[in-house]
Parts: C-alpha cells; structure tokens; sequence
C-alpha cells in the first residue's frame, strides 16, 4: 500500500481554501448583496427554466424567479458547496434533489450545440464557462466536484462589458450517453458572485454519428393582435428526429428572439409602421429549420401617451460603499408603451439619466463619511415620470493612514489595509489567515 504525504505548506493551502469556501457560504446567507433580477439557461431550458414552465414539479420559489440563481464565484476552488450546487449555495433547496428520474431532460447530441442565457439585469461579465458531469457519475448522489470534469468544455471569456440581454455561447459538447447534467457558469465582472444554472440533458441515438437533421418550418405564422409598439405572433409547433429546443423570431433580416414556446410579443416598434416577421425551428445541436411564412403587419396609429412607467423596484446599494463612491441598483420599471430612461438624484440634484436598459448607476465625487438619500425615477418617450424610488446609503469614512495587512486579524466591513505599497477596504467581515493577502482573494477586499 502506498503513503500520500501532504506538506505542510499543501496542507495550509487546502485549510485556507476550504475556509474561504466556508466564509463565501456564511458570508452569502449572513450578507445578501445579490440584486434580485439576473439571468439564466432558456436554451437547452437549465432545471430552473423547465420549472419556470412547469416541466419540472415540487420546485419551490424557483418558478417566480429562475434568474436568481446567484452564489460567490470562483468554481471549482470557491463557489457553492458540493450538494448546494444546483441551488446556488442553498438558496433554492428543491433544486438540489438529485436522483436518475427526478428532472426533465433535454435531448442533446455530442459535438456543436448553442447555449442561450435570457439576461433580466446584465451585468459587466468576465466569462462564461460550462462543465459537463463525468462519463460514470452517479446521477442517484448528490451532485458535487467529483461529479463533474472540472475542466470546462467550453470557456468563453468577456471584457468585462454588459452582454446583450439575449446571449448565446456555441460550444463543443464531448461524448457522452445517457443521462448527464451540464453545469452553465456566468462570472460577473463587478461583484463577487456568479450565477449557477444546471442543465439536465439526455444523450440520445447514436453519440458517434451527429445531429445534423433541422426540425420541420413553423406553419402558419400568423399575428393574433397589435398596438401602436407592439405585435403578437403565434405558430404551430415543428418536429425534429430528436427534439426541438426553441423558436427564433426575425423581424425582417434581424433576430429579435430566440423563445421556447409557439407565441412571442415583439415589442419597442414604432407606431403606423410596417413589418415582416418570420419564424424558425431550432434543435439541441444548433440545426435551424427554413423560413415560416411571412407575416407583414402594420402597427396601430400614435395615441397620446398620459400613463407613466412603474416606480423602480428594489432599489438598493451593490457591495461595500467606498468613502467616494456608491453603487447603486434596482429592477426594471415597466410602462404601457416602453421604458426609455432611468433618472438619478442625490437628494434633489440631478446626477445622470441612464438608458432603459441600464439597471445600475456608480454615483462618485461623494464625501467621505457622509449619509446620502437618492433618488431614482423610471421615464418614457413621453416624458412620463413614475413615482420615486428611494434609498438611504453613506459613504465609508476616509482613513489618512492604514495599517498594513496581517494574518490572524479580525476584519470588518470598511476597514482600510495597505498590502504592497496599495489600500485595499474590507468588503465582508472575517478573520485574516495565511494565503488571505488582499491581492489573493478578492472577495474580501476591494483595491481603493
């Protein structure tokens, strides 16, 4: 029988990691700094998605919210724990029963396959990256590292700019057969967290020999009604050897949708203006059916617009204030004709006007140990106004001096370290260990 001997130093390092995956676990529940609209998997539909449409059964909250599926980022070294992995470190517990027959699947095939993410916030990224369970993983365990190959299939890096809200990475899926789960992985660019959804797919027919078969053409498109900004489509469902997995709509040349259902609200139109919509069949391996039928309709004439937008909701402070800076964040507003601008105040001064599609807003030029209220309001085209959504927040108090970093400390939120000739601000409250350097995990502490 052979010895495995652990050094020291290896032993060190293996303690501080399980540690910091034991404070970034504590640290989600005792601090939830997640806003509460993201995104997820629509396209193979992640477990979250089939609950949404109810596919899935006995989920629990999920079903209102698959895009909320947020935990710290950083797998397979951080992350959620193993057996929290589907529910994003515990949030959603229903999605962590694992066994062979207690999810729906999505037929898959080896080889090219489009994975789609339906963003409801979409933050600064810095990658995408999706895992694939091992060939003779247990799918009656719970799921865990082991249960995965935790070399990514497919890793797509971003430069740290807002993704569309519609995303698609097209990857190489490696062979499998059966039943398996894919692990879809978004890193967020400017917070701690990532989001975590998991696909349950099923490895059909032949692995050797690719789906190269695209599903029938939608028939008879056809619009059931319209607005001045809007118009509804409905289809008839396609067939495919293997499966369907979703719709994408083109108003003329251009994709404005890609759906998992057989009717879709094209939006944002101009009013008394004439369109062509067409519709195609998607499958697993990225196969694309021809052309429905073209529908060409023509959006209703200009009403005068006296109804203004929701208030902004949940708006709150993302993260740890610095002594200059804040940011803040909320949830869309919604409006009978569209959404067009968000306007920001610091008290009764105005500080910007970001578009309809930006949910975030890094106020600066802020004093240093300062109570501040802001104020956001939701507009459109109109120059409709919704009511006020309010948050109080101060600024962190400005240090002259900072002590420099040592081991062994207790941190709390706020507190200014040097560390190489740098200030960094503690972002959570925890006690400093060996490997703990404000440079090497930066979850805890955030370069001034």
């Amino acid at each position: 029988m052979s010895t495995i001997r652990i050094s020291n130093s290896s032993m060190t390092k293996l303690l501080s990691y399980a540690a910091i995956l034991l404070l970034a676990s504590i640290c989600l529940i005792l601090f939830p700094g997640k806003s509460s609209a993201h995104g997820y998997v629509e396209g193979p539909a992640s477990r979250a998605a089939l609950c949404k449409s109810g596919l899935n059964t006995d989920c629990g909250a999920i079903v209102y919210e698959p895009q909320s599926l947020e935990a710290p980022k950083g797998f397979p070294a951080a992350g959620p724990a193993d057996g929290k992995i589907a529910s994003a470190a515990g949030a959603y517990p229903k999605l962590d029963e694992q066994s062979a027959t207690r999810w729906s699947k999505v037929n898959i095939s080896a080889g090219t396959n489009t994975f789609t993410w339906k963003l409801t916030a979409n933050h600064a990224t810095t990658s995408w990256k999706y895992y694939i369970t091992k060939a003779n993983w247990n799918p009656n365990a719970a799921l865990t590292r082991d249960s995965f190959d935790l070399t990514p299939f497919c890793s797509v890096n971003y430069p740290g700019t807002q993704p569309p809200f519609s995303y698609s990475d097209t990857c190489n899926v490696p062979v499998r057969t059966g039943y398996q789960v894919i692990l879809a992985v978004w890193e967020i660019a400017d917070t701690p967290n990532a989001f975590y959804n998991v696909i349950d797919v099923n490895f059909s027919g032949s692995t050797s020999t690719p789906d190269t078969q695209a599903p029938s053409v939608p028939a008879s498109l056809a619009s059931t009604g319209k607005t001045n900004t809007t118009v509804s489509l409905a289809w008839n469902a396609s067939t495919d050897n293997v499966g369907v997995t979703g719709y994408q709509v083109f108003n003329g040349s251009s994709l404005v949708a890609t759906v998992p259902g057989t009717n879709y609200v094209v939006s944002g139109l101009t009013a008394n203006t004439a369109y062509t919509f067409s519709v195609k069949a998607i499958d697993a391996a990225g196969n694309a059916s021809n052309a429905s039928n073209v529908v060409s309709v023509t959006t209703s004439a200009p009403v005068a617009d006296t109804q203004a937008p929701t208030a902004p909701g949940t708006l709150h402070v993302m993260g740890t204030p610095t002594s200059t800076s804040l940011q803040l964040m909320w949830n869309a507003s919604t409006d009978n004709v569209g959404v067009t601008g968000y306007k920001i105040y610091n008290g009764t001064t105005l500080v910007a006007t970001v578009s309809g599609s930006t949910l975030d807003y890094i106020v600066t030029g802020l004093s240093a140990g300062t109570a501040y209220t802001f104020n956001v309001y939701a507009i459109d085209a109109a120059n409709n106004q919704s009511t006020v959504s309010t948050v109080n927040a101060t600024t962190a108090t400005a240090s002259t001096t900072a002590p420099a970093w040592a081991a062994n400390t207790a941190y709390t939120t706020g507190t200014l370290v040097t560390y190489n000739g740098s200030v960094y601000e503690c972002r959570q409250p925890h006690t400093s260990l060996v490997g703990w350097e404000p440079t090497n995990v930066a979850a805890l502490w955030l370069l001034k």
